[in-house]
């Protein structure tokens, strides 16, 4: 007899929350575009998640150290996001109050 189908919803790398269909979400490039990821592996993210890291990291970080899911989950202020949201529902929204990285 076969198995059905797995119907469960995708797993956000950051918060380890589901993402149900409909919630916001975004791919992750793990290596930036900008700097040789493009068509590179992605993971899916909730939207309020990849909004952290680009707000925290700039896209040089992002190629040279923090290319992994592991490896950003490392960083102090994104490993403190993800406990804090991982708290929260699945659909939840949070208003950015901009960028929070300083401009180089």
């Amino acid at each position: 007899m076969e198995a059905p189908p797995d119907t469960s919803d995708p797993i956000c790398s950051i918060c380890a929350r589901p993402i149900p269909e409909g919630v916001p979400q975004s791919r992750h490039h793990l290596i930036p575009r900008l700097k040789g990821g493009k068509g590179g592996e992605t993971v899916l993210l909730h939207h309020i998640c990849h909004k952290e890291i680009h707000a925290t990291l700039s896209e040089a970080e992002l190629a040279r150290v923090y290319n992994t899911p592991e490896a950003l989950l490392t960083h102090p202020r994104i490993a403190k996001f993800a406990r804090w949201v991982a708290k929260r529902p699945p659909d939840f929204l949070s208003r950015s109050e901009g960028k929070r990285r300083p401009r180089r």
